[in-house]
């Protein structure tokens, strides 16, 4: 199955398709959309969409996970505006008949490293040693991104055995 995870963002974007057989994933391609700040909201979401919709298209996942929301209590206004983006990215994934999961980045931390606190450099770690990476993912957004996936596979996984 191809995954596409997506850590969401107004101005920077993680993105990373991984294939997934058997309990197997291989990472296809991995990177980050930039989103220029200086347009409006409507510009910079209709920005986001055509990026994502590109990716959509190039890569046809079958299934989209995306990051869940984390809002601080003293940014209220923030967690709104990336709820736009988000919600731009689960639209598009929709529209483009992907399944669209969603997890928490507590989930997503404790399904690779077995802590739902784990720490950046622990994730990429993580990750490096699932994929056999030469090195630690970067950029923050790229990881996140590849963790969503991964995090995706290992609880499709897990429902597949069960059954």
């Amino acid at each position: 199955m191809r995954i596409l995870g997506i850590d969401p963002g107004l101005q920077v974007c993680g993105y990373a398709v991984v294939d997934s057989v058997c309990g197997s994933d291989k990472l296809v391609e991995a990177g980050v959309l930039r989103i220029d700040t200086e347009p409006t909201l409507a510009e910079r979401l209709n920005q986001i969409a055509a990026d994502i919709e590109s990716i959509l298209e190039n890569f046809r996942p079958e299934m989209v996970a995306v990051e869940e929301l984390y809002s601080h209590y003293g940014h209220p206004k923030t967690a709104i505006l990336m709820g736009h983006a988000r919600g731009v990215i689960l639209q598009k994934s929709a529209a483009a008949g992907a399944e669209v999961k969603s997890f928490a980045a507590t989930r997503i931390k404790k399904s690779l490293t077995g802590n739902g606190r784990a720490s950046k450099g622990q994730m990429q770690r993580a990750i490096q040693t699932v994929l056999a990476l030469p090195a630690p993912p970067e950029p923050n957004d790229v990881a996140d991104a590849i963790a969503v996936a991964l995090c995706c596979s290992n609880i499709l996984s897990y429902e597949v055995e069960i059954k």
